[in-house]
């Protein structure tokens, strides 16, 4: 039997691997620099893959998947759209994804001490996605 913490951490996982996939199409037709552009190709197709695999543990616990709030995704579209408009560089498009890197480690954090019962596959799949934040967060270091 599902513990109900195993449910709401993949939930929030789903949840997070999906926002972090749509910010960074949001941004990618905005990057000049090629390297940076490819960088980001990579980290989607990560996020991707691990949100298919945490999808797959949704369904095979019988649950939903969890889209991101509208709140979140309107606030994030808000502040990158603002920002983008006062400076359109890469520095600034580095800023804010670093910014989304750190709340994403952060919240995910949180719901590993918030979610102990959860069952270890899950807890694994949330560590893989703070580490996929975390080598992002430093990879983009180079274009701030």
């Amino acid at each position: 039997m599902t513990n109900n913490d195993t449910i709401y951490l993949l939930k929030e996982c789903d949840s997070g691997s999906k926002m972090a996939v749509s910010t960074i199409d949001e941004v990618m037709e905005k990057i000049q620099d090629s390297s940076m552009k490819q960088l980001l190709r990579e980290s989607r197709e990560h996020h991707e893959k691990l949100g298919n695999e945490i999808h797959s543990q949704l369904i095979g616990h019988h649950s939903e998947e969890k889209d991101p709030s509208a709140m979140a995704k309107g606030m994030s579209w808000m502040k990158t759209n603002l920002k983008i408009g006062m400076d359109n560089s890469d520095a600034t498009i580095a800023s804010l994804m670093t910014d989304g890197c750190n709340m994403g480690i952060k919240s995910l954090h949180k719901y590993l001490n918030q979610y102990k019962a959860a069952d270890e596959p899950s807890k694994g799949l949330c560590k893989d996605l703070i580490s996929i934040e975390e080598e992002l967060c430093k990879d983009l270091q180079k274009y701030l």
